[in-house]
């Protein structure tokens, strides 16, 4: 089946299909069966027992693949031949975060990234709340309107395209437990979350906002040439993007703000 996210569509396959089951559940509808994909990953389910559960995640370059390990999983990525293997239990949590590495190693050298980071999209523009733990990122996506489509409540897919940034919305949801709407829309700013006793848009400057961007971008990979490409994806995003402050009190007042 093709898991489609942020416009990058990944076909997975497997022969298991109590696992094929569970994806159809987890994705809903970032399965698409009318297409296509240039990407593929193959998934060998096998026994949790193989696996040290303890293990951190690890990702490293090994001549030229990828490889990827947790104590639930074994994977590994060839980003020119755009395949790579799976092992793992039959759960959806291994393959979900295999695919959120994998995206990362994809959308870095053309700009992008995924960000820690609720998302929506209202009058056809999308915002971006981002922050340090309990900043209020799923505290925004809760108090949305009903004008308002949620892309995420935990990981903000952000795409450069045709040299233009868009968000997607994404099935890697946080406490609200719940995918975002597949859809995407161009990213008309992006709020730096703090709590405060009322509600302002504040400005800050780039090199701040930068450095703030940074803390957030999900990235797992240690590869210098990579790290490169993730920090001049970000500078060229603050310095195309509207990056602002936003201190507000948690109730819904806060999206009068917004749009």
């Amino acid at each position: 089946m093709v898991i489609d996210i942020g416009g990058l569509p990944i076909e997975v396959q497997t022969t298991d299909p109590e696992f094929e089951r569970i994806l159809r559940k987890r994705y809903g509808d970032y399965i698409r069966s009318a297409i296509t994909s240039e990407f593929a990953l193959r998934v060998e389910v096998t026994n949790p027992d193989v696996f040290d559960s303890d293990a951190d995640a690890e990702v490293w370059l090994e001549g030229c693949e990828w490889r990827m390990e947790r104590g639930d999983f074994r994977a590994s990525w060839n980003p020119v031949e755009r395949r790579g293997q799976v092992i793992q239990s039959a759960n959806p949590y291994s393959i979900d975060s295999v695919l959120r590495i994998v995206h990362t190693l994809m959308l870095a050298p053309e700009g992008g990234f995924l960000l820690h980071a609720s998302s929506a999209v209202r009058n056809g523009k999308a915002f971006l709340f981002s922050g340090v733990s309990e900043a209020g990122k799923t505290t925004m996506a809760r108090l949305a309107p009903a004008d308002v489509a949620l892309l995420t409540d935990e990981a903000s897919y952000v795409r450069k395209v045709d040299g233009r940034y868009f968000a997607y919305g994404t099935p890697f949801a946080g406490e609200l437990g719940e995918p975002g709407k597949n859809i995407s829309a161009p990213i008309a700013a992006l709020y730096l979350l703090k709590k405060a006793p009322g509600n302002r848009i504040e400005e800050i400057d780039q090199a701040e906002a930068t450095q703030r961007l940074l803390r957030n971008i999900l990235f797992f990979a240690h590869q210098a040439e990579m790290v490169r490409q993730v920090f001049d994806a970000a500078c060229a995003f603050v310095a195309a993007v509207p990056v602002y402050q936003l201190a507000f009190f948690p109730d819904q007042r806060v999206w009068e703000l917004i749009g």
